[in-house]
């Protein structure tokens, strides 16, 4: 079982909508996904059970449960504050993908570079079992923000695997139970073409 971990230790970056995204393609993919929801809103665990039974399933997990080896996928939601702890060093060291999303803030960029800094210490990431990638929430690939944003990684070498934009399309599918991947084609065109980097980056693992 492959195990994407999507963590940032600041709340309000975008951990659980990239989390049900990402789950969403997956199961539309007909891979089988299990979504393991750390945070304490419990957001992505509400978004699975709001998913209508017609769409692929994505199946809720729970922490310290042994996990189905049937499963050929993981997403785990890490919580906020998710650093320096034993918890953090074990999901970080069973995860073969970790995906930061991170805000067009000055105050966020500061934030997970302590954060980064630790990650790309830990033995699994040094020992190239662990592939690590940045996504820029909310935010224009155009913007002063995408540029302080490269800037910011150009020393830790680490890729920005998209830029999503801010849109109403995420908030209306989470509502429904749905993913960006679950809806017609037109209604979410501009925004699945955002996602096509992170996706290949993601087949490749």
């Amino acid at each position: 079982m492959k195990t994407i971990l999507i963590a940032n230790p600041k709340g309000g970056c975008g951990k659980t909508t990239l989390s049900v995204n990402i789950a969403g393609y997956l199961a539309n993919r007909g891979q089988a996904v299990g979504l393991l929801d750390m945070d304490r809103q419990q957001s992505a665990a509400l978004w699975v059970e709001t998913r209508p039974e017609y769409l692929p399933p994505v199946s809720l997990l729970k922490y310290g449960i042994e996990q189905d080896s049937a499963f050929k996928w993981l997403v785990v939601d890490s919580a906020a504050g998710l650093s320096g702890s034993n918890l953090a060093y074990s999901l970080i060291n069973k995860a073969s993908n970790i995906i930061i999303p991170i805000t067009p803030s000055l105050f966020d960029l500061h934030a997970s570079r302590d954060f980064l800094q630790t990650l790309l210490e830990e033995k699994n990431v040094r020992n190239s079992r662990c592939r690590i990638g940045v996504v820029g929430m909310r935010m224009d690939s155009r913007t002063r923000a995408a540029h302080a944003l490269e800037y910011f990684l150009s020393s830790l070498d680490l890729p920005v695997l998209a830029y999503l934009r801010e849109t109403q399309v995420y908030v209306n599918a989470a509502f429904e139970g749905k993913s960006l991947f679950d809806l017609p084609h037109h209604s979410a065109e501009r925004d699945l073409e955002q996602w096509s980097f992170l996706l290949g980056w993601l087949e490749k693992a």
